[in-house]
């Protein structure tokens, strides 16, 4: 679909085929946490720093945007919880394609959260945003996470390759899942899924060079990408840390040379 290839290019490089995505989303499930009370500031450091897409709530639409520098591809979260909540891994659909459609997104993003008692009613929600994506030729990233009584551990390699597989079967073009620790372990996981896999940042790391490995052994592994939330946002230098970051994914950077650049050593 000529649509759908177009909104691609807008949050994957066609040159790469790989892709940094942001998302700061976050407000909703956490409230305003640091690195999000002022969205357009925030935003525009991460755009300067090289991402490839922000991933945002329709209302932050206009709250983020900017009115000069380089454009970047905007993905509108359709799924929401709070940890107020007494069931906060029950996602519910708070926005739609049209909606985001109207907002100008490149593409949509759902949560799904596979193990928790309300599975069944997230993965309806799955079926019925891909449907609409389909009918309107958008992109679509799912965010698949193992998450309740029966997971020992979701970065366990078993389930995450479940979770892809579940996002790639269900439609989405784009899946986002856990990093499980090993870049011959995550290798399972992009080979037991049709579609490019991207890893999720997780909690703030301690160091740096603990987020590079992430990347670094998702890049090996064969993933298409990174989508770091808080450790990029919440960064002393988001600018700098998502510049790092993108030369990893899209130059092939060690994390020796992503550590140097950091560091203020200049080009690679």
């Amino acid at each position: 679909m000529l649509g759908k290839d177009i909104r691609l290019e807008r949050i994957v490089d066609r040159d790469s085929g790989r892709t940094v995505i942001v998302p700061m989303d976050h407000g909703v499930t956490l409230g305003p946490i640091p690195g999000l009370a002022d969205m357009r500031t925030t935003v525009s450091k991460i755009v300067s720093g090289g991402a490839n897409a922000i991933l945002m709530h329709k209302g932050m639409v206009g709250a983020g945007h900017r009115k000069a520098g380089r454009d970047v591809g905007l993905i509108i979260h359709l799924s929401a919880s709070t940890v107020l909540s007494p069931y906060p891994n029950a996602k519910r659909l708070v926005c739609t394609v049209e909606e985001a459609i109207k907002l100008g997104a490149d593409a949509v993003s759902i949560h799904v959260n596979l193990a928790d008692e309300t599975e069944g009613d997230m993965l309806e929600q799955f079926g019925a945003v891909a449907e609409s994506c389909l009918e309107w030729g958008m992109p679509l990233v799912a965010m698949i996470y193992t998450r309740g009584k029966k997971i020992k551990s979701e970065y366990a390699v078993e389930v995450v390759k479940h979770a892809a597989r579940v996002g790639a079967e269900l439609g989405a073009d784009i899946v986002k899942v856990n990093y499980t620790g090993s870049t011959e372990s995550f290798r399972e996981v992009v080979n037991g899924c049709t579609v490019p896999v991207v890893i999720a940042g997780g909690e703030k790391v301690e160091t740096d060079e603990e987020l590079f490995a992430m990347v670094d052994g998702a890049l090996k592994a064969g993933a298409a990408g990174a989508s770091i939330g808080r450790n990029a946002f919440q960064h002393a230098d988001p600018q700098r840390i998502v510049e790092a970051i993108s030369k990893m994914v899209h130059e092939n950077a060690t994390i020796a040379q992503a550590n140097k650049f950091l560091a203020g050593g200049g080009q690679l």
